[in-house]
């Protein structure tokens, strides 16, 4: 989620809702807000801020004035460190969790040396 603030010159009511319809019927836009105050338009979505301005342009002269995440990042306590398992430990949980998601895929490798069979092959 991306929260884009925009600056547009609009100065009535009519197309200002022109332009908070164009904007809303864009993919991945959840919220439209406009401040005619400050002449700002908020959209905040899964949305690319070049296919807003796109929307934009046909009505007005938009100006992208900032683009981040939708909320900002709340500073939490510090919590004691969780302890990190071994690589291993968790590599084989990964493994049990694939073999129980799909039994049927499994594969089995049989790795055979010379030292253990004498009539392997071996290209020298």
């Amino acid at each position: 989620m991306k929260k884009t603030i925009l600056k547009v010159e609009l100065f009535d009511d009519k197309s200002k809702q022109k332009a908070m319809k164009n904007v809303a019927c864009l993919p991945g836009v959840s919220s439209v807000s406009m401040d005619m105050k400050d002449k700002k338009l908020t959209v905040i979505g899964d949305v690319d801020p070049v296919s807003i301005v796109g929307r934009l342009r046909k009505l007005c002269h938009p100006e992208i004035l900032s683009v981040g995440p939708a909320k900002e990042p709340e500073k939490k306590k510090e919590e004691p460190k969780k302890e990190e398992k071994d690589p291993k430990d968790q590599w084989a949980d990964l493994v049990k969790a694939y073999q129980a998601y799909n039994p049927h895929y499994t594969t089995h490798y049989f790795v055979r040396s010379v030292e253990e069979d004498p009539n392997a092959c071996v290209i020298c």
